[in-house]
């Protein structure tokens, strides 16, 4: 199992590497990076409303209350969280999805790679539609 796992990111990873965002103009990319910084920010000051407001429609019909969605970061995403620092890496458009790379830096020093998928909505905002994390090879949590 975790060698499909080590080969499946690995494909991710390299097909991030050959499908840069370029269709996208930098007010998007921009508006993609502030909703990411802004729920992180809203993850520091426990504030559930506000990081809640960040997610896309499917997020939210998911966990229906800014609690319980608070709730799950907790328990799952703690280097989304509470990271001590981040730093954005490439945009890239896979499968006709936007996916922005950041680079997560946990509590205990753990290095964590976030990919957030983005979704623009229909008033032309963009919210984040799945998170998913990845330790770069060689690190142990």
């Amino acid at each position: 199992m975790r060698t499909f796992r080590i080969f499946a990111l690995f494909i991710m990873v390299f097909g991030l590497a050959l499908n840069p965002a370029k269709a996208l103009d930098s007010q998007d990319e921009r508006a993609i990076k502030q909703v990411i910084t802004d729920q992180i920010e809203a993850f520091r000051q426990d504030d559930a409303t506000k990081a809640f407001s960040y997610a896309a429609p499917s997020i939210k019909q998911k966990f229906t209350s800014p609690d319980m969605f608070m709730s799950m970061v907790r328990r799952g995403y703690d280097p989304v969280y509470r990271p001590t620092a981040y730093d954005f890496g490439k945009l890239v458009k896979v499968h006709g999805m936007l996916i922005q790379e950041v680079f997560l830096t946990d509590r205990k020093g753990v290095p964590t790679i976030a990919l957030y998928t983005m979704q623009k909505q229909p008033e032309g905002d963009w919210r984040i539609s799945a998170v998913r994390l990845h330790q770069p090879e060689g690190q142990n949590a």
